[in-house]
């Protein structure tokens, strides 16, 4: 019976991601809004530039095509460094501001203007290579990494405004500390899933960029 009884009580094993997610609902819908103002705004202030401001961006867009078309390959070992260095940046920092109390707001105006980023960028390949080639150029440059990387940012504003409640309603220093690890520890695992991403942005973008660009 003993033995009966200790199977019962064992835990099923349950996906640890979707527990995380479910157990902070609330906090990820917050930070997805956000992003998405954030992309809304990008995608409302490039269509709100002047003919010079978009006449840089065509130059950019155009000079960055003819630079790939002409040299035919992308020197990846060092866009990957580029790449792992700004993300590992952009980690540290989401964790340090997420260990104060003042910090929160700053995290939510980073994922605001990660998200303006992405509309301002998707705007930009729309308005200059039209809409199919815009689309499937915003796909090859955009889109892969951050399959990884924009769950990754909003995973650690969550793990920070999570801290953030915890220092304002726990006032025990041994609470505090051990959320401060589990914070320290979660950020370090998503700081390793955001370099993941720098490859796929290096390795499979930057491949299919060389060969989408013949195209063009």
């Amino acid at each position: 019976m003993r033995k009966k009884e200790q199977k019962k009580l064992k835990p099923k094993k349950t996906n640890i991601l979707f527990e995380h997610f479910s157990n902070n609902i609330k906090e990820y819908v917050l930070v997805t809004i956000i992003l998405l103002i954030g992309i809304f705004l990008g995608v409302l202030f490039i269509n709100n530039t002047n003919d010079n401001q978009k006449t840089e961006i065509t130059s950019y867009i155009e000079n960055f095509i003819s630079t790939i078309k002409n040299d035919n390959q992308i020197d990846k070992a060092n866009l990957l460094k580029q790449s792992i260095f700004k993300n590992l940046r952009l980690s540290l920092i989401l964790w340090f501001i997420g260990l104060s109390l003042i910090g929160i707001p700053i995290v939510f105006l980073i994922i605001a203007f990660r998200g303006f980023c992405i509309g301002y960028t998707v705007s930009a390949f729309i308005a200059i290579l039209g809409t199919g080639k815009g689309i499937l150029f915003t796909i090859i440059t955009i889109l892969i990494q951050n399959l990884i990387l924009i769950p990754c940012i909003l995973a650690l504003g969550v793990s920070g405004t999570k801290l953030y409640k915890t220092l304002l309603r726990n006032k025990e220093k041994g609470n505090i500390k051990t959320e401060m690890y589990r914070h320290t520890f979660f950020c370090a695992i998503i700081a390793f899933a955001m370099c993941l991403s720098s490859f796929l942005e290096v390795y499979v973008s930057g491949n299919l960029i060389e060969n989408f660009i013949k195209y063009i």
